[in-house]
């Protein structure tokens, strides 16, 4: 199950990435690649197999992953404190 983003959360992570986009999105390259290669190769697949712009695929594959990853730790430690 995917956890909740919240709202906090997001405008956390769009403030970082909207900062330094391309630069941003070079980092989510090679922690991604280094953090889950599976996943990292399904979105460079992605972007290479669509009508659309790659750098934008990958974007928001990357933007999600984060977001996910971000209210994944969340939740993990709002359960680790009611234990």
């Amino acid at each position: 199950m995917i956890p909740i983003i919240s709202e906090e959360n997001s405008a956390l992570a769009f403030g970082e990435i909207f900062k330094d986009m391309p630069g941003w999105r070079k980092k989510m390259i090679h922690y991604i690649k280094d953090e889950n290669p599976e996943i990292n190769t399904a979105i460079i697949e992605a972007a290479n197999n669509t009508d659309m712009d790659p750098k934008a695929v990958a974007l928001g594959a990357y933007m999600t992953y984060t977001l996910i990853e971000m209210a994944m730790k969340e939740t993990e430690a709002i359960m680790n404190f009611a234990e």
